[in-house]
């Protein structure tokens, strides 16, 4: 397999985003080809970092997470680096995005409680060179998955 990213490799992270537990051998007959084929396929899309990990997709609501926030963070000077490596380090933050517009980073976040909300914010106030955040509440979620359709 080259470096280049085919249909049977897309096929096979299909596969994979579906159900990430199945076998290869259960992926390879899904798709008609050799078990091996899949293994290696796997193998070199891990190699190449196209597949990251293997992770479980959670319903955090259901394990207590039920409020979930967005954070614009406003940075000055040229500290955003710095501010978005300690942000990323907070258990509670799921994502951290380096974004162009009004804000310097955008935090997704989840809590149990309004109260470790406040304290996160708090803390992110706290951070050298953080001007300001802006904090938006979830109310309902629409949609909510974390990959998109290949």
């Amino acid at each position: 397999m080259t470096d280049k990213i085919d249909e049977l490799d897309l096929e096979i992270i299909r596969e994979l985003k579906s159900d990430s537990r199945q076998s290869y051998r259960e992926i390879a007959e899904k798709l008609n080809v050799a078990e091996g084929t899949i293994y290696n396929r796997v193998n070199k899309l891990l190699e190449t970092n196209v597949i990251k990990r293997f992770i479980v997709d959670i319903d955090y609501s259901k394990v207590g997470y039920d409020l979930s926030a967005i954070i614009g963070v406003v940075v000055e000077g040229g500290s955003l680096p710095e501010v978005e490596k300690k942000l990323s380090k907070e258990p509670n933050v799921s994502a951290v995005y380096d974004v162009t517009g009004e804000y310097d980073a955008i935090l997704i976040a989840k809590f149990k409680d309004r109260q470790s909300l406040n304290d996160l914010v708090k803390k992110i106030h706290k951070i050298p060179n953080v001007k300001r955040t802006y904090t938006m509440v979830v109310l309902n979620v629409v949609k909510e998955e974390h990959g998109i359709g290949i």
